[in-house]
């Protein structure tokens, strides 16, 4: 079997590579020329050159490909402008499939993400039968998410193989941009004293890679499957992630009325002076909402498993220290 992983520089295609290739397939990694190596480091794969913007390249780096895993996406949206994570999620998935379509690939598993199921109701996960309930200005991000979805089912529809999976928040070594893993590298750098009242879906990035797999071996074709470990609470996450690192717990718990008015300020002043910071006023206002989400479908139909968050976080610091990002 040989596997193209678009998207394979990132944080999760540069895992999926490790795990195809522990697999026993053949993996080849999608990259472009200007890309960093460094997620990657240590891994064995076929390297092709190309873009999912650009299609003429996609049709070379899919010949003799049995399946395609489609990781590439802008996730880090809040450093990036949303008229380039429109181009790369939507327009470049659209691209994906054509392409994968045209070169007769047996299966592509679409790597989506959780936020294209919306907002869920305060306190209470939800399954894939959750639909996207914002406005698009609310969540860019969900949003191009869903409309790549969209893409996928009419991709099917036509009767291109493929599957969808939603991950939750992704945590695992190798997170080289820093999209979920900083948070562990600040609470190592810093002491922090606050925690958001709400709380999010975790999930290893190993379990998250062997469930792709799993759906691109036993997924049905247009279904989507959630693949999600741990609903916590913002308070205890950071409560283990500070365990790990050796700091003291949060203590006190932030308001949500207070976050929401500072999520205003922050959005302010990125418009106002141009500033680039780690986080924007979305992700203040979303961490005062509980995004909790039901994997129960992906356990039964495609096996999937999943660790404790503690031994992710230990997983991700150790990797953090051994290097060198501490």
């Amino acid at each position: 079997m040989k596997a193209l992983i678009t998207g394979a520089t990132g944080f999760v295609g540069a895992n999926l590579v490790e795990a195809v290739a522990q697999r026993g397939w053949q993996a080849r990694a999608l990259r472009r020329a200007s890309s960093s190596l460094k997620a990657l480091q240590g891994l064995e794969y076929e390297s092709v050159f190309g873009d999912v913007t650009d299609p003429l390249s996609l049709q070379s780096a899919m010949q003799g490909v049995d399946v395609v895993f489609h990781a590439a996406a802008v996730a880090d949206y809040w450093r990036a402008g949303i008229a380039r994570m429109y181009q790369v999620n939507v327009e470049g998935a659209r691209n994906v499939l054509r392409a994968a379509r045209s070169a007769g690939v047996g299966r592509v598993v679409f790597i989506s993400s959780v936020a294209a199921l919306g907002r869920p109701p305060f306190g209470q996960p939800v399954n894939e039968s959750a639909q996207f309930n914002l406005k698009p200005e609310q969540f860019h991000y969900g949003y191009s998410k869903a409309l790549a979805e969209s893409h996928v089912r009419a991709s099917v529809a036509d009767g291109l193989d493929a599957v969808i999976v939603n991950p939750a928040v992704v945590i695992g070594p190798r997170d080289v941009n820093l999209i979920s893993g900083s948070i562990i590298l600040e609470a190592a750098r810093r002491r922090i004293p606050f925690y958001p009242p709400g709380g999010v879906c975790v999930i290893d990035v190993a379990d998250l890679c062997a469930g792709c797999i799993a759906a691109a071996e036993h997924g049905r074709a247009g279904e989507r499957y959630i693949l999600g470990g741990e609903n916590l609470w913002h308070r205890d996450l950071l409560g283990m992630v500070c365990d790990v690192v050796g700091r003291p717990r949060p203590a006190l718990r932030l308001p949500a009325i207070l976050l929401r008015g500072l999520a205003g300020v922050i959005d302010l002043f990125r418009r106002a002076f141009g500033l680039t910071l780690p986080f924007d006023g979305q992700q203040a206002r979303f961490s005062t909402d509980t995004f909790w989400f039901d994997s129960t479908k992906a356990r039964r139909e495609l096996g999937l498993t999943t660790r404790p968050f503690v031994e992710s976080v230990r997983r991700t610091y150790d990797w953090y220290r051994q290097n060198g990002y501490l």
